[in-house]
C-alpha cells in the first residue's frame, strides 16, 4: 500500500518506531506503541495498555483528538463489511459500562479487517 491508498482511505500500517515521538506526551510509563494504522489524515493505535483512535480535525490538523480505549473495558467488538449498496464497512467496539458502541466507518473492508485482527489479538488475551 502506497500513498495512493493513503489518499483513497485504505488503512496502511505504519512503522510505529516513527510515532514514538508524536505520542511521547500522551504515553504512560512504561507504555509503548506496537502497531499502528493510518487512514487518511487519522490513525488508529495500538499500544502494549490501550486502543487510540486519533482524529486529526481542522483544514490544518492541528486540532487532534485521542480517544482511548483501555483493552480491559471492551467487553466485545464486531465488524460489519461493505455490501453493494452500503459502501462503507463499520467497526464497533463495546466498553463496559456503556449502553452505546463507540463506532467507525472505514471505506473499504480491509481497512476494518486489518484493524479487526489487530484488535482481536489485544482483546482476547
Amino acid at each position: 500500500m502506497g500513498i495512493f491508498d493513503g489518499m483513497l482511505g485504505h488503512a496502511s500500517e505504519i512503522d510505529a518506531t516513527k510515532l514514538e515521538a508524536d505520542f511521547g506526551n500522551i504515553l504512560g510509563g512504561g507504555e509503548k506503541i506496537e502497531h499502528a494504522y493510518r487512514v487518511l489524515r487519522d490513525l488508529v493505535v495500538f499500544t502494549n495498555k490501550r486502543l487510540v483512535f486519533v482524529n486529526k480535525q481542522g483544514v490544518t490538523g492541528k486540532k487532534v483528538e485521542y480517544h482511548t480505549i483501555p483493552y480491559k473495558s471492551i467487553s466485545h467488538f464486531s465488524v460489519e463489511t461493505t455490501g453493494h449498496f452500503d459502501m462503507d464497512a463499520e467497526l464497533k467496539i463495546w466498553i463496559s459500562g456503556v449502553e452505546e458502541p463507540f463506532q467507525r466507518d472505514f471505506s473499504k473492508n480491509r481497512d476494518v479487517i486489518d484493524i479487526q485482527k489487530a484488535l482481536a489479538t489485544y482483546v482476547l488475551k
